[in-house]
């Protein structure tokens, strides 16, 4: 049978491969992605249970990425974007026990009871730390206690990171995890020194606007030290919008249900770069039914565990580096309640808890009361984290024994009356990637081993942001850069 020939192969229908696909469809490049589940998208799922509507993994995007605005304008889908509720606003972490609401604006600070007297003092005094002069990576924990004072990155800092990666502070890496604060301290000399001057361009810009515009843009969260600006987003319909809508796209382009096998180099495709046309075939996929597929370019747009058994004949070095990106395990347990079981919490995003508070879940998103459309009239949605990098093996207890702890921590938090109805347990073993200390390194040493394989790329969010956002843009400049050719 003769192989199916195509100019890039992408393997992976998440949404990176599906972006890609996508991208490239535009860009007048004959691409086929190939996806071995029968269904495309990932993590990205939303269902609808009994008039809910749950979300398998992230229940939004901060509308502040330019290229998911740009892919989400081509698709057609700008009408069917909704923003959060301005219940979102206010976020809620526990410390001591018990819940308590975070600063919205800097004058909140001094009378929060969030940190102590002393912990909030020593933040304050955050301005008048020396920054640090080499470019050696830390923790996110260690940095955090270096500007900020250590109560403020056990309780503030910790907790973030548990929303964010599910992971664990003292081991994730400032710079690939959040550049953002590095790149503050490195420009500007602190935090508040970066949050003073990124205030000044915004007004700035903003006076340099027509009346007109300035009005409609309205108010807008600029981010803050531990988290970028930027306003919850998502479709009326749930976060699996996108996906039916680059599945349709694609059409035939996308194989559903077709694992890749292997994939083999065509000639001296494993060797020193040199001088190609796009269309000539470097690569060989196998499919499990010994179908063959050739292509110019091949994209790995799948996550770095399942990446790494399609590596492994081809480059065994390489294999190894990508294996060592590790994951958290993440499960959720969905519960629904009468509006009027939780009336002395009426508005929140949710509330997270730090590792030192010593509770059996992460945290809970008040998915209903961030878009209200996600639960019946007089119902509210919650869905509560367990496990993650600092309780790895939660992923594997009974769907009773999870929502046991779901119940149990959320009943104590919220002081909660009757009984929820309970909605599903889901689980995600692979969870989230994992940027520890020396990410960067490690992903220097995937560069320089793809170098030794032309045509060969790697995506998704395993290596340089785990946000959709981070995935789509990537996904963009790959297919530019393989379109330039």
């Amino acid at each position: 049978m003769a192989a199916l020939r195509t100019q890039v192969a992408v393997v992976g229908g998440g949404i990176s491969g599906l972006s890609l696909g996508f991208h490239f469809q535009r860009l007048g490049i004959d691409a086929q992605v190939f996806e071995g589940h029968a269904r495309a998208g990932g993590n990205i799922r939303s269902a609808r249970r009994g008039g809910y509507l749950i979300e398998w993994g992230p229940n939004g995007w901060l509308d502040n990425e330019p290229a998911t605005a740009r892919l989400i304008e081509a698709l057609g889908l700008e009408p069917q974007v909704v923003q959060a509720s301005s219940a979102a606003s206010l976020r809620w972490i526990v410390r001591a026990g018990a819940l308590r609401a975070l600063p919205q604006r800097p004058s909140q600070f001094l009378s929060s009871d969030v940190l102590s007297p002393r912990g909030r003092a020593r933040v304050l005094l955050e301005w008048a730390q020396p920054s640090r002069r080499d470019d050696a990576d830390e923790s996110v924990f260690d940095f955090a206690a270096r500007r900020i004072g250590r109560e403020a990155a056990e309780v503030l800092v910790d907790a973030m990171v548990t929303g964010i990666y599910a992971g664990d502070s003292h081991k994730l890496s400032l710079e690939c995890a959040f550049p953002r604060m590095r790149e503050m301290e490195r420009l500007h000399g602190g935090l508040f020194k970066a949050m003073q001057a990124r205030r000044r361009e915004l007004r700035a810009q903003r006076d340099g606007q027509p009346a007109a515009a300035r009005e409609r843009a309205g108010p807008r969260a600029t981010g803050g030290p531990f988290g970028p600006g930027g306003t919850l987003t998502s479709f009326i319909d749930g976060m699996e919008t996108i996906v039916h809508a680059l599945v349709q796209a694609l059409g035939p382009r996308l194989h559903l249900d077709t694992p890749v096998a292997a994939i083999a180099p065509i000639g001296n495709a494993s060797a020193a770069p040199g001088a190609t046309s796009l269309g000539e075939a470097r690569w060989r996929l196998t499919l499990p039914s010994a179908e063959t597929v050739d292509a110019s370019d091949v994209v790995i747009a799948s996550p770095a565990w399942n990446a790494t058994s399609l590596l492994r004949p081809l480059d065994a070095e390489l294999a190894s580096v990508v294996a060592s990106i590790p994951s958290a395990p993440v499960a959720v347990v969905c519960l629904g309640f009468h509006a009027e079981d939780l009336q002395h919490l009426r508005r929140g995003f949710g509330f997270l808890i730090p590792g030192r508070e010593k509770l059996p879940i992460l945290g809970t998103l008040f998915d209903s009361w961030v878009f209200p459309s996600r639960a019946p009239d007089g119902k509210v949605l919650l869905r509560t984290m367990i496990g993650g990098a600092r309780d790895a093996g939660a992923v594997e207890e009974t769907d009773t024994q999870l929502t046991q702890r779901a119940l149990g921590t959320v009943r104590q938090l919220l002081n909660l009356r009757g009984d929820p109805e309970v909605l599903g347990v889901i689980r995600h073993p692979r969870g989230i990637p994992q940027y520890p200390v020396g990410h960067a390194h490690t992903l220097a040493r995937i560069d320089t081993a793809l170098q030794r394989h032309r045509g060969l790329l790697l995506s998704g969010n395993s290596y340089r942001g785990i946000a959709m956002n981070a995935c789509i843009k990537e996904a963009e400049a790959i297919a530019k850069r393989i379109a330039e050719r």
